[in-house]
């Protein structure tokens, strides 16, 4: 795994902290931003996906059929 080392602001910084001691779920800084990461990857896929089938007219997927191919986009 790559490493990288990021500035943060302090309010930033603290917020990191903050998620990371409060609930477990984290259980490093680096898995936290790792986690941010992927959420964004997949927005921006997602509203890649969207914006091509604005672009592109009507669909015959349902609803859920949407749904099951945006959760494998990332």
């Amino acid at each position: 795994m790559a490493r990288q080392s990021t500035s943060l602001s302090q309010p930033n910084d603290e917020w990191l902290q903050q998620q990371v001691s409060a609930g477990g779920e984290y259980s490093s800084k680096s898995e936290l931003i790792n986690e941010l990461i992927r959420n964004a990857r997949r927005a921006e896929a997602l509203n890649q996906k969207l914006a091509t089938a604005e672009q592109s007219g009507f669909t015959n997927q349902s609803p859920p059929d949407m749904l099951h191919l945006a959760k494998m986009i990332v």
